[in-house]
Parts: C-alpha cells; structure tokens; sequence
C-alpha cells in the first residue's frame, strides 16, 4: 500500500523537475534557441496559436534564429506576436522568413537572469517538500488506519526522504548548470 504513495510522489516529483526544466528553457541565457519562442503566441484567424505550430524554426547561428511561416501572410500577425513578448527581440524580415539576432547579454541583465532562475528553483523545491509532506501525511493515514506496520511506516518515509534529497540534487545541478550557461559571456 505504502508503495503506491511512494509511486504517486516520484511521478509527481518527476513532474515538478521536468516542468522546471522547461521554464528554464524559456529563459534567454544569450544564445538562441527554439525554446525562447515557446511562449509566443500568435492571432492565427483570432485563434491564439503557439509559434511553433505555425512555422519552422530554426537556429543557423548560435545568436540567430530564423522562422519560415507555413502561411506566408501570416508573417505580420508573427511580428506583432514577437514585438508584443517581452524577449526585447526586433524581427526582421527577409522575403519570406522572420530574423531573430539575439543580443549578447549585459552583465546586470544577467545577474538579474540568475536570481530569477534561482527563485524558480526555489519554487520547484517547494513543491518538492510539499509532495514530501503530502505523502508522509498519507504514510501517516495508512499507519493510524493500521494499513501499515510503525516499521513500514519508518521504512516508506525514509524511502520518501531519500526520493526528496534525489530530485532536489537533480533540481540543484540543473540550476548550476543554466546559471553557468548565463554567466558564460
């Protein structure tokens, strides 16, 4: 019994870690990449429409990224969706294709970027502990309703500390790893 609140929180921690890692994505850390687009928008027919299901984009440069809409009369409606983000991105076109010269960061820009990714990794730690503290709670029901032995009971939250210490780490060298990718000038 205790094994399927242990199953439910690694999925949701395993959740809480891989969302994580896609907010990151998004974060521009001076380099381009198609997940910078992620949350763009676009009016298609009075639709909201990601970016992506619209048109091809592609990374040519490491500071460039190129948009090819499926729909070429679309490509106003893509400006006036990137212009709108806050990306601090001009578009440029060219025919039928959108340019994205992403601009080098400045160092203030930067540390600003990195107590923002900190503050999301504190936030997925929060859910972590929550997940944590929502299974004990559970651990805890099963013993009371004598589910559980006291023994089992130890057992399953201590095999639940351990699942929180491990994706906490993981969560951890995530964050280091994009705070280097900011910092890298």
């Amino acid at each position: 019994m205790w094994r399927d609140v242990l199953k439910d929180a690694r999925t949701r921690m395993e959740h809480t870690q891989a969302s994580f890692q896609r907010e990151l994505g998004s974060i521009r850390a001076g380099r381009a990449t198609p997940a910078l687009l992620e949350k763009i928008r676009v009016d298609y027919y009075g639709v909201p429409t990601p970016l992506e299901q619209m048109a091809t984009i592609q990374v040519p440069e490491p500071r460039l990224l190129v948009i090819q809409p499926w729909d070429k009369s679309q490509i106003p409606a893509i400006e006036k969706a990137i212009q709108k983000s806050d990306l601090g991105i001009s578009p440029v076109t060219d025919g039928g294709i959108i340019r994205l010269a992403v601009p080098p960061l400045t160092q203030e820009r930067r540390q600003e970027l990195v107590k923002a990714v900190r503050h999301l990794a504190e936030q997925a730690r929060v859910a972590v502990r929550n997940i944590r503290r929502d299974a004990n709670d559970k651990v805890r029901e099963l013993i009371k309703e004598g589910g559980v032995s006291e023994d089992e009971g130890k057992r399953a939250q201590e095999e639940i500390q351990k699942l929180v210490d491990s994706t906490i780490a993981a969560i951890d060298r995530i964050l280091e790893e994009k705070e280097k990718e900011i910092l890298e000038v």
